[in-house]
Formats: structure tokens, sequence, C-alpha cells
């Protein structure tokens, strides 16, 4: 415990900083806040990044409130409920794209500055941009390792063409999305090391088994945020405990060090981080966020998850 206190002294810096448990929230921009610290001083990093663009951005925001869209595609009650609102990636020109790149690529390499050799990084996208994004965080300098599929139905897609729903009922312009991807990538190991030697020398370079006889799983089916979460946190985006318990925990294949999440939101990493008892830093550049991570975080870490709300339960 001394150590992480020390190693969280030098990763907050001159940042406004909050302690929670035996984690901490730092008030940053990310790619501003990873080159800054200390080389190699994360293990791993979970994340669902906002895509940096637009969706995020105040008057997209203000639209997204008053019901107006803006980047935000605002879709009807189905089924008696209400669908949350969506980004409209669609809606992203070629510009919109390159930048999107650059900032990933940019992103990777900050990365790779913070992180061990042999760190994971576990980073949400859509079925729509993840060819997009990976390939620009490989530009950066980390590894790609596969893809994390949860199966959730997320009401993206499906839609008949806009403007012309009755002329064309039989068509829609993009699949109903089943799945939702998460890029698995890596922090290069040292020339000649194997995994063996990585975890040794930096507690890193494999994931977490589930059990010794079951290996962390590719693909994993998943609820939708259940209503308790998301009357604790309020935030568009926002990843169920159940999901994310388990990827905090697969990052950290020795069960210590330090898991990040540059792009915190409402803390809803952190929160599965302090309910397994592992030390997280959460980094939020808005300070709305920030402060509603503060209140968020305890209760969300609190809430029990049952094994029948996830494809596959934890491993003791």
């Amino acid at each position: 415990m001394e150590k992480t206190a020390a190693e969280f002294k030098s990763l907050a810096n001159d940042y406004r900083h909050h302690r929670i448990g035996g984690s901490m929230l730092i008030h940053a921009d990310c790619l501003e806040w990873l080159g800054r610290i200390p080389a190699n001083s994360l293990h791993g990093i979970v994340t669902d990044p906002p895509y940096g663009i637009k969706e995020y951005e105040f008057d997209q925001i203000e639209k997204r409130a008053n019901g107006n869209g803006g980047i935000w595609r605002i879709p009807p009650a189905f089924d008696g409920a209400t669908r949350s609102p969506l980004p409209r990636f669609t809606a992203l020109n070629e510009k919109e794209r390159a930048q999107l790149r650059q900032f990933f690529c940019e992103w990777a390499k900050a990365v790779t500055h913070a992180l061990r050799p042999g760190g994971h990084v576990f980073i949400a996208c859509n079925s729509f941009l993840c060819q997009l994004v990976y390939s620009a965080l490989v530009e950066g300098g980390l590894e790609f390792r596969g893809q994390f599929i949860r199966l959730v139905r997320t009401l993206r897609g499906g839609d008949r063409p806009k403007n012309a729903e009755e002329e064309f009922p039989g068509v829609c312009s993009l699949p109903r999305g089943e799945y939702e991807p998460w890029g698995i990538l890596r922090k290069p190991m040292l020339p000649g090391m194997k995994v063996s030697d990585c975890l040794r020398q930096f507690e890193t370079g494999g994931l977490r088994r589930l059990q010794e006889d079951r290996p962390f799983p590719d693909l994993m089916e998943s609820g939708r945020t259940p209503k308790a979460e998301r009357e604790i946190a309020d935030h568009p985006s926002l990843k169920p405990q159940a999901l994310l318990r388990e990827l905090v925990r697969a990052v950290l294949p020795l069960g210590k060090g330090i898991v990040c999440d540059p792009f915190m939101g409402s803390g809803s990493t952190v929160a599965a981080a302090e309910a397994l008892g592992l030390a997280c830093v959460g980094v939020e550049k808005y300070v709305d966020y920030f402060e509603l991570a503060q209140k968020t975080i305890r209760p969300l870490s609190h809430l029990s998850v049952g094994r029948d709300q996830i494809g596959f339960g934890f491993a003791s």
C-alpha cells in the first residue's frame, strides 16, 4: 500500500486530484497527463473513449439534453422502453475521420510512454469505426492482439432510409447492432522477451485467466446496463459493472498493479476496480464528470453483481 501511495503521488503531479479508497481521480486532459507521468507507470488500461470529435462538445450535449439530437440520434420508445441517445458516427465527414485517426495515433504514443512493457489496453469501440481506430492505435506504437466481443443488443442501426421510410419499408441503411467490439492491444515487450519474462519483470504481458482451467475468452454475452446503475451514474455511455469488473480483473494478470481509465466519465471503471480491491487511476477532462465520479464510484462499487447478469462469472 505504501508503494502504491508513492506511485499515486507521482501520477497526481500538479493536477487537481481526489482519493477514493485504493484509487485516485485526476482532473486533466489525458493526452497531456499520459505524456507527463513517469514512463512505465501503468499496468493496464480499460476505457470507453468519447472519440474526441463532436459528441461531448458543449453544443452537442446541450442538443442531446434538449432532445434536438445534433450528432446524437434521439431514438423513439421501443416496446415501452425509452432508448438512450446514441452518437451518430455515420455523421462524421472525411475531415473529422482524419482528425479521429490522428487523435488516436497521438493517444497511442502517449499510452506507449505511460504503460509498462507488455501492458494491455481494452478499448471500447463500435463496428463502424473500429477498423479506423485500431489501425491508428497500431500506427501509434501499440500491438493489436484481437478483439473482445460483448454480445449486446445496442439498438444502433437497422433503421429504414431517412425521410424515405414509407418508400423503402423493406430496407435498412445499416445492420442492427448485436455486439460491441473492444479492441485488445498491448505495449510491445522488450526485444527477445517472453511473456513469462515480462510477468516476472513488469507484472504484465498476459491476461488473467478466469480460473486455472478457463482462459479469458474473447466473447461474452452481456445485458444492457441495469437501471440501478444508470440511476446512480447519469452518463450516456455507461457500461455495466458486470462487464467492467471482468475487464479490470483480466487486464492485471497477476492481480496487482495500477489500472487506468484515461476517459473516466462518471467513474464506472474506477468503481469496478474498487469493487475488486484493485488500484485504479481515473482521468477526466470535463469538470462536471470529474465531480460526478466522486459521488458515483462508491455506490457503484458496492452493488452486487450476480453471475446471471453476465456470460461467465467471476473467478475467486
